[in-house]
């Protein structure tokens, strides 16, 4: 079994270790979201695309990631979260190797897709597996070092994307993965103990992934294709109608399967579960927004290099990976509701700060909303998580996480795919293209001041701390 610490609050040197060898798994995971935002223009040229094609790479990799999670929580739980971390690992990697050889954009994008399949096995056993080795009074701490780790790898994801996109190409991006996970798995092997899972409940519900999975998609395509074929098109049309028929569909399977449902009666109906995951589900849409368009700002109105745009990025992701770390401890004291309110209040003012950007706006005039949104995303993705995770059984630890990072993804890739709408409806010049960036920014405000509102009448002060071994 792993390592389990319940009612000694002392953390061994193993388990340490074992936090460190997982904590190397997510760098890459959370590298991989961010890395290629700015080396799209590359692609774009390369491939002799748009920005509305090749925002698929990010998208395909978000979307199957966002809904395969549930999944991939559901079998850590079942068979084991260290050999599903394993398998997981394998995935990511098989993938990352032929991401990086694509002849072509739909080659690229696929193997991006599969890629999430990869990550969407090894989050939830991460999380698991971090839960599992700390006891209950540190489980802020447990959401504290993995988005720490989170923002580390979305920090350095850029100026990796960026050094690696200038001086080789960017499939190096893909490339680097390899070494990179291979040191995780192999730490991950020496380090942490095998685990039997809960080989019970070993029922995945492949219909509600596939009517989940429709839905999503349609709705991005929906989005996708709107801006070359109108709003009134009859494809477009067709595509809504398809997306509203799907998770309608997920919704009456849902019901039917019970206990076997991918999301199960008894998670849907906690509500203490219920509003982190709903108040995740509406600000997302800010962190990938400005992952894609402040780079894209930097390339085609600052002329900046893709190295450099990943330069800019780092006021924000330092800010966001060292609160990320000192959260932890922060939400022990204070609580959920708390956290997870200032942590999206300052998302709001970030965004907000944003909004008002124009093709005259030099680099300095982005610093204060970028600082503002790294001290928010840094308080509001750690404690959430912990939030969400401690309201279920411990039992449940990886489908709680799974679920979260679901409503973040998924959130994330639907309000990429509209502001990717708003921005692309504005490409004509520099300065309307800009202005598609501000109105798309305005919109993610409102979304992350709805978040926060539902944060503060929503999450309770304090969540129960669950986390323990489980039966423990």
């Amino acid at each position: 079994m792993v390592e389990q610490v319940t009612n000694d609050e002392s953390v061994s040197g193993k388990s340490i270790l074992a936090i460190a060898a997982m904590g190397l798994a997510v760098v890459i995971i959370a590298n991989d979201f961010t890395a290629f935002s700015v080396a799209l223009p590359a692609m774009e040229k390369e491939f002799h695309a748009d920005v509305s094609d090749v925002q698929w790479v990010i998208n395909a990799y978000a979307l199957v990631f966002g809904v395969s999670i549930v999944t991939g929580g559901r079998l850590a739980d079942m068979f084991g979260r260290r050999r599903v971390f394993f398998i997981g690992t394998a995935i990511f990697s098989g993938f990352s190797l032929a991401a990086g050889i694509a002849p072509n954009l739909a080659t690229l994008i696929v193997a991006r897709g599969l890629m999430g399949i990869g990550g969407a096995m090894m989050w939830p056993a991460i999380l698991g597996m971090m839960y599992e080795l700390l006891p209950a009074s540190k489980a802020g701490l447990a959401g504290g070092v993995i988005l720490a780790a989170a923002g580390f790898g979305n920090a350095i994801g850029p100026l990796i994307g960026g050094f690696l996109t200038d001086t080789l190409s960017w499939r190096w991006i893909f490339f680097v993965n390899l070494p990179i996970a291979g040191l995780g798995a192999l730490a991950t092997w020496r380090f942490v103990d095998s685990d039997v899972g809960d080989s019970s409940r070993q029922k995945v519900d492949y219909r509600g992934i596939v009517t989940l999975s429709l839905g999503l998609v349609a709705v991005l395509l929906a989005l996708d294709t709107s801006s070359d074929w109108g709003w009134t098109s009859g494809r477009v049309i067709g595509l809504i109608i398809l997306a509203v028929a799907s998770l309608g569909a997920f919704g009456i399977v849902e019901h039917r399967s019970g206990a076997d449902a991918l999301m199960p009666p008894d998670v849907v109906r906690n509500r203490d579960f219920v509003a982190p995951c709903a108040s995740v589900l509406l600000i997302s849409a800010v962190f990938f927004a400005v992952l894609l368009y402040v780079p894209q700002f930097m390339v085609v109105a600052l002329q900046y290099s893709p190295l450099r745009a990943g330069a800019g990025l780092l006021p924000m992701m330092v800010i966001f990976a060292i609160v990320s770390f000192a959260a932890g401890p922060l939400y022990e004291r204070v609580g959920a509701k708390v956290m997870v309110t200032a942590g999206a209040a300052c998302i709001t003012a970030g965004i907000f700060q944003l909004s008002f950007i124009s093709s005259a706006d030099r680099y300095v005039s982005l610093l204060p909303g970028l600082m503002v949104l790294g001290v928010g995303i840094g308080l509001f993705y750690s404690s959430v998580t912990t939030a969400g995770v401690t309201a279920l059984d411990a039992s449940q630890a990886s489908l709680a996480g799974g679920i979260v990072y679901m409503c973040q993804v998924a959130g994330g890739a639907i309000g990429l795919g509209i502001n990717t709408a708003i921005v692309s409806s504005a490409q004509t010049s520099v300065s309307e293209f800009v202005g598609g960036i501000g109105n798309a920014f305005t919109l993610d405000a409102i979304l992350a001041s709805l978040a926060t509102i539902v944060a503060m009448a929503f999450v309770r002060s304090h969540q129960s701390q669950q986390v323990m071994a489980p039966g423990g």
